[in-house]
């Protein structure tokens, strides 16, 4: 806020001003990067004929926007396949042969959680990938059994642990929920750290998620990470919202295994190919009850055809079938997107977007409205809690109306998502310009 402060009297601007938010993009130094994108128009988002303007897109906490890189990375494949059929599994015109066409996905996509490249892969779809983690890595034993994940953990990664207890045939209890204190709406670490000192013995893996998807807290996932390890357990994240939203170092925090989609802040499209980290630590290891399949085989002699099993390297010899080449080529378009800038750089600009979004919410509307994103812990998602449903209702219809693109979670949360690749302040300003006047 600070920041904010110093600039707007540097400028002579009211922070409240729409001159204020112009003057904050004209001297952002990732203000280019809008370009990449296709920018949905006011039409396009609210299906009313003869507004031609941008709309304001909110959402990239749960679908980001289309890189025209992506798009026409897609066509080029599409391309090589109807020109040369088969033989663009080795001869590409591009220089990316099908063969080997996870290289250069996870090449560009490590840095990005701060992992080395041979501890990523791309497969399959986040919770397919949350499964195949756990065969691996949940290894029950009668005294350690249990998975700890969030009380309102995404209802995907409940199920996913719902039912690989299930799988082991063990008791309801394997199932050790971290809830919020009576009255709060997010985890406090002290008291996470408190619950696997107590339950450690019995904890085989902690599972959170990086990024809390309806409350936008962001979790502290080193200190985490050290006390579960401390305690004996094996970590594991699900990255959705944090993969791309906020810095992560998998490798030096010593994360065994992680999980993300990269259709929300990597772009990559809907239903998009996920991706996955396993330690380097691991990546030898007898002892882990992994499922394999043929592209899981170390690449040199995969088509000898032996069926004698010889693991890739890494995080390869745990992805099961071949790379889906179209899904990966929106991937691989995105992430030269990410290329341009560096994560650092990112998480400057969104910090001072979420600062500004609950500078003018709370300035507008005050004691109205409830923002629960912890302000210390979070990445590029704030979530309002209006006082009533019916207040709730009004606000998002305005929103809508408006063509400012964004989500809800009934009864009453709007959760807004400015994402740094694309994002302004004057899209911050116009949003809650909206909301301001939905609310009188």
């Amino acid at each position: 806020m600070d920041q904010l402060q110093t600039i707007a009297a540097d400028s002579g601007l009211d922070l409240d001003s729409q001159q204020f938010a112009q003057a904050m993009d004209a001297r952002d130094p990732l203000a280019h990067l809008r370009s990449e994108f296709v920018m949905p128009t006011v039409s396009q988002v609210t299906g009313e004929a003869g507004n031609d303007k941008a709309c304001v897109y909110m959402c990239g906490n749960s679908l980001g926007l289309q890189p025209k890189r992506a798009r026409r990375m897609v066509c080029e494949e599409l391309d090589e396949w109807a020109n040369g059929g088969v033989t663009g599994h080795f001869r590409h015109t591009h220089g990316r042969p099908w063969a080997a066409y996870r290289e250069p996905v996870v090449q560009k996509m490590a840095p990005i959680v701060g992992a080395k490249t041979s501890e990523v892969g791309v497969m399959n779809t986040l919770t397919t990938n949350v499964h195949l983690m756990l065969a691996a890595f949940y290894q029950p034993t009668a005294k350690r059994y249990k998975i700890l994940i969030e009380g309102k953990a995404f209802p995907s990664d409940h199920y996913a642990v719902e039912s690989q207890i299930r799988w082991h045939e063990l008791p309801a209890d394997a199932m050790l929920l971290a809830e919020p204190r009576a009255g709060e709406h997010t985890l406090r670490t002290e008291d996470i750290l408190d619950l696997i000192a107590q339950e450690g013995d019995s904890i085989a893996v902690v599972m959170l998620g990086g990024v809390h998807y309806y409350t936008g807290q962001a979790f502290e996932m080193e200190r985490i990470t050290a006390a579960a390890h401390a305690a004996g357990c094996v970590v594991g994240w699900d990255l959705a919202h944090a993969a791309g939203n906020v810095e992560l170092q998998l490798h030096d925090w010593n994360v065994d295994f992680a999980c993300w989609c990269t259709y929300k802040y990597m772009n990559s499209g809907p239903g998009g190919i996920a991706g996955f980290f396993v330690h380097e630590r691991h990546a030898d290891s007898t002892d882990l009850h992994r499922l394999v399949g043929w592209w899981a085989h170390d690449p040199a002699t995969r088509f000898d055809m032996t069926n004698e099993f010889a693991s890739a390297p890494g995080a390869a010899g745990f992805e099961i079938s071949n790379t889906p080449i179209l899904t990966a080529a929106a991937l691989l378009g995105a992430l030269d997107v990410f290329a341009l800038t560096s994560m650092a750089a990112l998480r400057q600009k969104s910090v001072l977007l979420t600062t500004y979004l609950e500078y003018l919410l709370q300035a507008r509307l005050g004691a109205r409205i409830q923002i629960i994103t912890p302000p210390k812990h979070r990445g590029a998602q704030l979530s309002l809690l209006f006082q009533s449903e019916h207040e709730f209702e009004r606000v998002f219809a305005a929103l809508t109306r408006a063509g400012v693109v964004c989500d809800e979670r009934k009864p009453n949360c709007i959760r807004l998502g400015p994402a740094p690749l694309y994002n302004t302040f004057h899209d911050v300003w116009s949003c809650v310009d909206v909301i301001s006047t939905a609310a009188i």
